[in-house]
């Protein structure tokens, strides 16, 4: 892909056990567009999450490379969101202090930044929360706003790792809903790691559907469904054929059994 944002080259992720060497991730490869939402989907255990902490510089690679416009990832990443499955937030600070501490850490101004802050908290219903600690939310109250740290900064990037993984069903498909109507406000570019395949299809415009361990790219999928991904969409058949084709595919390896 020429504009390419995200490149993931070859990428490779070998673990030292007392066992001998354990084969993680085996050189993967793939590459995001600028404004694309793509979802790398797999079982436990597949390098998933070890893939995403390689591209955003907080692990080393044991081979290949990642670059991020244009750059080499060599180390932490700076132009990009996290949101992890856990929300991170910090206790002892509110939401709105929990959201601003991306503007502390990279000096960036106090005012426009706040503006920001609240515009997010507006979007995703917890204006009236800003002033909250964390331990007054519920679980998708907290995830959220760890969405809107991730977001404040305004990210040429995103990276979530299963952030709806810890959720109840009905939070979960409400922060589904939530994120796709924020990411489609700004688009930035996304890689989103889940192992939920009508999550995967719910959201994304293309699928990297992995491999058990070593996990390895087994194919990839353009999701060509219209957005946003209404209840029709949802309920469509073309939706029900893609989500029919990736469980067929882990049925052929033996990560689905009936």
């Amino acid at each position: 892909m020429s504009d390419a944002q995200l490149s993931i080259d070859r990428l490779k992720k070998v673990y030292e056990t007392d066992d001998g060497d354990l084969l993680a991730l085996n050189e993967t490869s793939f590459t995001i567009g600028k404004g694309e939402f793509v979802s790398v989907l797999g079982p436990s255990g597949c390098g998933k999450s070890t893939l995403l902490l390689m591209a955003a510089g907080l692990e080393k690679s044991s081979g290949g490379s990642v670059t991020i416009g244009g750059k080499t990832v060599q180390k932490p990443f700076t132009d990009i969101g996290i949101v992890f499955q856990e929300h991170a937030l910090y206790e002892w600070r509110t939401v709105l202090e929990n959201i601003m501490l991306q503007a502390e850490i990279r000096r960036l101004p106090k005012e426009s930044m706040q503006i920001r802050a609240y515009e997010l908290l507006e979007q995703t219903g917890l204006k009236e929360f800003a002033n909250k600690y964390p331990s007054e939310l519920s679980g998708g109250m907290r995830q959220r706003a760890a969405i809107c740290r991730a977001l404040v900064h305004d990210p040429s990037v995103l990276f979530f790792d299963e952030p709806f993984g810890a959720l109840d069903a009905l939070t979960r498909e409400q922060m589904r809903i939530d994120l796709e109507k924020m990411w489609l406000k700004r688009r930035p570019t996304v890689l989103f790691i889940t192992h939920g395949i009508a999550e995967a299809v719910a959201l994304s415009d293309r699928i990297i559907v992995m491999t058990p361990r070593p996990g390895q790219v087994d194919e990839i999928i353009t999701v060509d469904l219209p957005r946003p991904r209404t209840k029709e969409i949802l309920s469509s058949k073309k939706f029900v054929e893609y989500c029919d084709r990736i469980t067929e595919s882990f049925m052929r390896r033996g990560i689905i059994k009936y």
